[in-house]
């Protein structure tokens, strides 16, 4: 007996056949963005951390609807974020105690605020017009943009183990008296954790004036205001100062050119003493540039906010570097951040 409509595909390699699955799950991904940011608004994590384990309990702590807060519980479960018991209870799972408790101390879901920011998505709207045309709507990039104080705001929980995992990874502890300028300081963390972590440390922080606002109080919640200078203006085109033991880099490379960035190196060249370090704390994928996958990713990122800039590899890394001057080019990781630090001496 013949049947109608279209003939099953045929197996893959694998042995199955091929299905739109992943492609519906892709274009539905936004979904699982918003949920998770509607989680973190509503303090979901907060209250079943402290014990509101029932739909009717989570409920009346967020302020919700018994469907709404159902649903989304049970979305955060399908998306490895909450567990479910047979008994309808739900609990955190190690990663969001952690991370998505507003209790906890490592807290970071005020990046939301940024990551999912309107300005931030509109971008992607229109991907394929920036494809086709090569540039973006680069408001951000605009002098003083307030985009850049939301960032310093949100992000910084994100930072906070990072920048203590760097100081670390650059021994600045046993430098002795150094100064240090830390370029796009932002909310301050990295230049604040060489600070802690070395008491001898003088920090020039370089961003702009209203950003640096927000690295101002940071470091007196720190504790060292009293070695912490600020350099507000364009760090591409004004002046940095000089003499400077170790200049940090940290996510400022990939908005730019290779041919900026490596004029800009040359620059960093120029500030520094003799023997004097640059580390770069960057997204660096594989020289396939597929792998790892959040740092292959954020090319896309970058071309959908920036006019030229990338996710560069270590290759492109250490040709900018060498073209700058810089000797003693190397790639550390720095787990488990995602992110890789390029560094060079003068």
């Amino acid at each position: 007996m013949q049947t109608t409509g279209a003939a099953a595909p045929p197996p893959t390699a694998e042995g199955t056949p091929p299905s739109p699955a992943a492609i519906f799950d892709c274009l539905h991904a936004f979904q699982h963005s918003y949920a998770l940011k509607a989680a973190i608004d509503l303090d979901l994590f907060t209250v079943i951390a402290e014990g509101a384990a029932t739909v009717e309990a989570a409920a009346a702590r967020c302020g919700g609807s018994a469907r709404g807060v159902r649903i989304l519980c049970d979305g955060m479960a399908m998306l490895g974020f909450l567990t479910k018991s047979e008994d309808g209870r739900y609990a955190l799972t190690p990663d969001s105690a952690l991370f998505l408790a507003r209790t906890s101390p490592a807290y970071v879901g005020t990046t939301a605020d940024f990551l999912l920011a309107p300005d931030q998505m509109k971008s992607y709207e229109s991907l394929a017009d920036i494809i086709r045309h090569g540039k973006p709507d680069v408001g951000g990039l605009a002098p003083e943009h307030p985009m850049w104080v939301t960032f310093a705001r949100s992000m910084a929980p994100m930072m906070a183990m990072p920048a203590q995992l760097l100081a670390g990874l650059l021994d600045v502890a046993h430098g002795g008296p150094m100064k240090v300028l830390d370029v796009a300081a932002g909310h301050g963390l990295f230049g604040i954790a060489v600070a802690r972590q070395n008491p001898q440390a003088e920090i020039v922080a370089a961003d702009w004036a209203p950003v640096l606002e927000v690295a101002r109080e940071n470091a007196a919640k720190a504790g060292v205001s009293d070695r912490y200078r600020m350099r507000p203006g364009n760090a591409l085109t004004g002046d940095l100062g000089s003499g400077y033991d170790l200049v940090l880099l940290t996510n400022f490379l990939h908005h730019f050119s290779e041919a900026d960035c490596t004029t800009f190196l040359t620059k960093i060249r120029t500030v520094l003493r003799d023997g004097g370090r640059v580390a770069a704390l960057e997204f660096v994928p594989d020289e396939n540039r597929l792998t790892p996958p959040v740092a292959a990713r954020f090319s896309l990122t970058m071309l959908a906010a920036t006019p030229g800039g990338d996710a560069y590899t270590f290759g492109q890394y250490r040709r900018m570097f060498g073209d700058a001057g810089f000797r003693d080019i190397g790639l550390r990781p720095l787990p488990p951040s995602f992110e890789r630090v390029v560094t060079g001496v003068r």
